[in-house]
């Protein structure tokens, strides 16, 4: 990997104390009673460049909070111009790689896969944890990425389609009887794994005995609901689609995606009991072009201020324990990172599907046709 270049003048240790101590108070502290959000206006000189940097993300309202957050106040002060672009995929990582035609510099994608690719090969470049901010927890840190950005996989419904009634956990999912209507859950078409974590819990499995998951007990399960399905979704956007065109009364969703269906006025809400707590990452492509620029907009994007701006934008939670800081206490409850909330998910076992994927995958494509 390509390294920055060294300073006799600007050492790790002077690079951390300053971004730990607020990069000597370079931001305006927000008035949150007036809806400011944190502002920061210079980033040490090693984190600053010329050239490009090419993002490839999962679109959608994420991606708008992510220009907000990350990629304008980024390029205005380091000097290194973004370009981001929708559809990022571990496939095409892996295409790009393996053809020498390394189109994106940086990809957002899940730490499980940047992993399962980088066993079948090298992928992905070692990220250069010397320029990370150590407010960043050691559990979102893996060689060959960096998680940036905690959410959660969740159920959501239309408010209006059970007479009041609040479906509490996926049993209510499956049943049916109780709550009428068509269902959505994630498929596979798009390179999403399949939810067999719901699955289990609809079936009565207690929520810290997921793992290891029994995967014909899973599949039985989905042969109780495989009827209701109208849609294996495979982009984020899908879901949120059904919902607002009343096609589903029930569906798996990421919980950020909700935020702007809930603003528009469409009559949902999630159900927060037995999500799955999981994280995005940020992993640079093998043969980036720009793989200088990439380590410094991450290390940039992990900063305890961008993190924070992301959690104003949307409701996903930071890694950097230091945003806590920046984000207001009413904000903090609807984030999946915070203690009430938390408390009700189910950690995603990253390491077991790594170990899994390709034979439930198989699997589930299998029971699809059948």
């Amino acid at each position: 990997m390509r390294r920055f270049p060294s300073s006799k003048h600007f050492s790790r240790r002077t690079a951390m104390g300053l971004i730990g101590a607020g990069l000597a108070a370079p931001y305006v502290r927000p008035s949150y009673a007036q809806g400011a959000w944190p502002e920061q206006t210079s980033i040490p000189d090693i984190l600053k460049g010329s050239g490009e940097l090419r993002i490839a993300t999962f679109g959608g309202t994420m991606q708008e909070t992510q220009v907000k957050a990350y990629f304008e106040p980024f390029e205005k002060i380091s000097g290194i111009k973004v370009r981001y672009f929708p559809g990022t995929s571990a496939p095409k990582v892996k295409a790009m790689v393996e053809t020498g035609n390394v189109e994106w510099d940086v990809a957002q994608l899940s730490r499980g896969s940047i992993m399962n690719l980088q066993k079948q090969g090298e992928y992905f470049e070692k990220i250069d944890y010397s320029l990370i901010d150590d407010g960043v927890g050691k559990e979102f840190r893996f060689e060959y990425g960096i998680e940036m950005l905690v959410w959660a996989q969740v159920l959501a419904y239309r408010t209006d389609a059970f007479k009041g009634a609040v479906p509490k956990g996926w049993a209510d999912f499956w049943d049916t009887a109780k709550f009428p209507g068509d269902r959505a859950l994630l498929g596979t078409t798009g390179g999403g794994w399949p939810e067999l974590e719901f699955a289990l819990m609809a079936a009565g499995v207690p929520a810290d005995k997921i793992y290891p998951i029994d995967i014909d007990k899973a599949f039985a399960s989905y042969d109780k609901i495989k009827k209701s399905v109208v849609k294996w979704w495979d982009t984020g956007a899908i879901p949120i689609q059904l919902l607002t065109d009343r096609e589903v009364s029930m569906t798996s969703v990421w919980n950020g995606r909700m935020a702007a269906l809930q603003a528009a006025g469409v009559p949902a809400d999630i159900s927060w009991g037995q999500g799955l707590s999981k994280r995005d990452a940020w992993g640079i492509p093998k043969g980036a072009k720009n793989a200088a620029n990439a380590m410094k907009f991450v290390a940039y994007s992990t900063m305890a201020i961008p993190q924070a701006r992301v959690a104003w934008g949307i409701p996903y939670g930071s890694v950097n324990i230091k945003s806590n800081e920046f984000i207001p206490e009413a904000r903090q409850a609807v984030l999946p990172s915070a203690p009430a909330i938390k408390s009700q998910l189910v950690n995603y076992d990253y390491d077991w599907w790594i170990e899994n994927r390709e034979a439930v995958i198989g699997r589930f494509n299998k029971w699809l046709l059948g």
